[in-house]
């Protein structure tokens, strides 16, 4: 099985499902962002730049409120509902809320709505801590999976607090997202030394980066694409590109992530 551990929801959803099938892969993890970038909608200049106003808004840790974080949640389950067979959800809770609301959160908008994972968490820069009561209501349920946001502006310091809060709680696995962005050496290096840490391959430009993190953490480095910002045609023959057919390929391109969403 080949699965896609990076995407986001498309509008149509059609035009996914044909880059999927593209690209050859049978499942793909769809993340519930707290608002809801489109640019794939996008027809000229003005209109990319709108919605990217919008994600950098997202990853920036800005929080849009509670409406539209409840209009995320909705079609993120309305997207899956629809295609059961291909799209695995990962809710995505407020971080800017007391603890105990956070746990209810992800009793409400993930597990009572059978979604695999928690993710993508956008933290503020330099706030990776924000996430520990998720990793503390993520081990409640069994260690739920948590994608955190790792390219820009996630810090390398976020990536250290990041390892620290995983091995914290060792029971969860924590997944950083997109290799870390330009902190990708850091992130290798701590995937290294946290049992528990995981690395999303999309958006890697770095050859170098991709081999190295294939050799130091085989076992704990999944094919993503951030799909619709990459595309899973492309990330998936980067990655056939460093390996050999066989064990090694079979975990990243599908294997492990199968394991951490229990399929």
């Amino acid at each position: 099985m080949i699965i896609d551990a990076h995407s986001h929801v498309h509008d149509p959803l059609d035009s996914h499902l044909a880059l999927l099938d593209e690209a050859g892969v049978d499942r793909a993890v769809l993340f519930g962002f707290g608002t809801r970038p489109h640019p794939e909608r996008a027809v000229d200049l003005a209109s990319f730049k709108r919605e990217m106003d919008v994600l950098h808004a997202t990853v920036s840790g800005r929080s849009a409120g509670a409406e539209a974080h409840e209009a995320a949640v909705r079609e993120l389950a309305a997207a899956c509902a629809a295609h059961p067979d291909r799209f695995i959800g990962f809710g995505k809770v407020r971080l800017d809320v007391p603890a105990e609301r956070i746990a209810a959160e992800v009793e409400r908008d993930v597990v009572a709505r059978g979604f695999r994972g928690i993710g993508e968490l956008t933290p503020p820069p330099d706030g990776a801590g924000l996430i520990e009561p998720v990793l503390r209501a993520s081990a409640d349920h069994g260690g739920l999976p948590v994608v955190v946001h790792g390219f820009a502006p996630t810090t390398a310091g976020d990536l250290a607090t990041l390892a620290g809060l995983a091995r914290r709680h060792p029971s969860v696995p924590v997944v950083i997202s997109q290799l870390g962005g330009l902190n990708w050496l850091t992130a290798i290096e701590l995937a290294r030394e946290t049992p528990n840490l995981y690395l999303e391959l999309s958006t890697t430009n770095v050859v170098f980066a991709l081999r190295l993190a294939l050799r130091e953490v085989p076992d704990r480095t999944v094919f993503g694409s951030d799909a619709p910002y990459g595309d899973p045609v492309l990330t998936r023959a980067l990655v056939e590109r460093v390996t050999s057919p066989g064990e090694l390929r079979d975990r990243v391109l599908g294997g492990t992530s199968a394991e951490l969403l229990g399929l």
